[in-house]
């Protein structure tokens, strides 16, 4: 069976999504970001199969976006590092970590908490403009045509639609 991939689609949310929409990516991706980084104690701490685990680490490495790294030579061990790509998931992760908190916590709250270290507060993440700090809502924001845009499979409807507005300022 050949694997559907999104890679072709001028949307970045479809390309992001072909490697990071599996929950045991975003997953093995939150350990290694929080510090767990050896194979046996992602395996361990997610309860994953080790032929599931090691397919979406191999893919991880392969895009990119994890490196393996030698910590011990004797044996040779080996553990998995987040790359630049890697370390730029981290605001995708928080994004479902706020998702999850407000709407599939169960009334329980939050499991962790979020502390900036360089305030010294606790604090929730939230996304906002690069140029005036204000936060971004569906409701403050619209889609412009960019460089890469085209209509195609995963654009055929929002394409044009995005191609037919023009930006205001």
């Amino acid at each position: 069976m050949t694997r559907t991939s999104l890679t072709d689609v001028a949307c970045s949310i479809a390309r992001a999504t072909d490697l990071f929409a599996d929950a045991w990516t975003a997953l093995i991706m939150r350990d290694v970001l929080m510090g767990v980084t050896r194979f046996d104690d992602i395996a361990h701490d997610l309860g994953i199969s080790r032929k599931v685990l090691a397919a979406r680490l191999s893919r991880l490495v392969e895009e990119g976006v994890l490196r393996r790294e030698r910590y011990q030579d004797h044996p040779p061990r080996e553990h998995y590092v987040a790359t630049e790509k890697g370390a730029d998931l981290y605001p995708v992760l928080l994004a479902l970590m706020r998702w999850g908190d407000r709407w599939q916590s169960g009334g329980s709250g939050p499991p962790l908490r979020l502390h900036h270290v360089e305030c010294g507060h606790d604090t929730e993440p939230v996304t906002v403009c690069a140029r005036c700090g204000g936060a971004l809502t569906v409701d403050n924001t619209t889609h412009l045509p960019g460089p890469g845009g085209r209509v195609g499979p995963g654009t055929r409807v929002v394409g044009p639609l995005v191609a037919g507005r023009r930006q205001t300022d």
